[in-house]
């Protein structure tokens, strides 16, 4: 493995002013409207569209942020005031599959998913990419803080953005590799406050619209909504030292690796971590700090935004979406998954999460982190 080759040039908008036809994800968000600004007036033929996610009998507080009818008709106008052509396209049943029902089938396997990595790879890059063709468009642009990248080569890499604090090439990592010289990311070069100030000089409706934070077709707790879906079923929890009975139970989904806090264990006074959950069991296990720490991980369903003969043996990997990456060496890697040492113990590193590879603020791909093979203790 060797490492990936410097990068040269940084190109947010390739072949600016040519007339190419580019389709622009537009969410009703300040970031997907400045996007569509920003294309407009460097020359592109720039088509607005909008993903429908939401049912017809959407519930109540689900998708009333971003991906809602609201958001919907604030991106036609926006659209308007930009004055390019708006278009709603329907894939409220490809949502279904890709994201809603894979969400609960993890939750039910004792995972923790992150649906927005989900929505990325299956959705917006791969399904959005297809239809953009259908459309006769070269490009596909969105308003993720994501910088384009071409290197010496005149290869297509994905950096992270400029703003550390909006960075998102961590939902990134799953985008098919072929996809990526067909992406668009205008803003990824821009800081969120001038993002904003460049929404104010044009006069954007969404200018001072806030962010959504939460994920858009849950309602509330994320618990709350998994239980009408995945029916409770009492259990033990069990100290993974000695495999003795601590406390009980309503099901595996509602707890997470590093959880410490309403466990309901009978000695409450005793500190206690989620450290492995066993729906074939039914079975929470808990024990101390140590024993939820990880000398590493493995994953599945890898993808690789570089050729796997490229991978450097020396890595950074973000195991959770505001994590600091930390450095760790790669043990095993390949088609379909890999396997890496940390540098140093990572604490509740949760199966289900992405385990996202970098060299420096190169986006390498990643992979879902699979559990650990531990020897369970005799049950008492």
């Amino acid at each position: 493995m060797s490492a990936p080759s410097a990068a040269t040039t940084s190109t947010a908008s390739p072949a600016a002013g040519t007339g190419q036809r580019v389709l622009c994800a537009m969410s009703g968000g300040v970031d997907s409207s400045v996007t569509a600004s920003l294309l407009k007036e460097q020359g592109f033929e720039v088509i607005g569209a909008m993903m429908r996610f939401w049912p017809d009998d959407k519930r109540v507080d689900t998708f009333d942020t971003c991906c809602s009818p609201d958001a919907a008709y604030e991106a036609r106008r926006v659209a308007e005031q930009v004055g390019v052509p708006f278009y709603l396209l329907d894939y409220r049943e490809q949502f279904q599959r890709h994201i809603v029902g894979p969400f609960l089938d993890e939750y039910r396997r004792g995972r923790t998913p992150n649906p927005c990595v989900n929505c990325n790879t299956k959705v917006k890059f791969d399904e959005l990419v297809k239809k953009a063709r259908m459309l006769g468009c070269r490009y596909v642009a969105t308003g993720h803080y994501v910088k384009r990248v071409e290197n010496a080569a005149g290869e297509v890499e994905f950096w992270r953005g400029d703003d550390p604090r909006k960075d998102q090439t961590y939902f990134l990592w799953g985008t098919p590799r072929d996809a990526l010289p067909y992406i668009l990311f205008p803003v990824g070069e821009l800081e969120k406050p001038r993002v904003r100030e460049i929404a104010e000089e044009r006069g954007l409706l969404t200018a001072r619209k806030p962010e959504s934070q939460n994920i858009c077709f849950v309602p509330g707790k994320v618990q709350d909504f998994v239980a009408e879906y995945v029916p409770q079923a009492s259990g033990a929890i069990r100290e993974i030292s000695s495999g003795e009975r601590v406390g009980d139970h309503l099901g595996t989904q509602f707890y997470t690796l590093g959880q410490k806090k309403g466990l309901g264990l009978y000695q409450s006074h005793v500190v206690r971590y989620v450290v492995h959950l066993d729906p074939d069991t039914n079975t929470v296990w808990v024990g101390d700090h140590a024993d939820c720490l990880w000398t590493g991980l493995r994953a599945s369903a890898a993808n690789y935004l570089l050729d796997l003969a490229d991978l450097p043996t020396e890595l950074e990997v973000q195991v959770r979406y505001r994590s600091t990456p930390v450095k760790a060496r790669v043990i095993r890697a390949d088609a379909d998954s890999f396997e890496l040492s940390f540098a140093e113990p990572q604490f509740a590193v949760a199966p289900g999460q992405s385990a996202v590879l970098y060299a420096g603020p190169r986006l390498l791909g990643g992979g879902l982190i699979d559990d650990h093979a531990r020897a369970l203790p005799e049950l008492r």
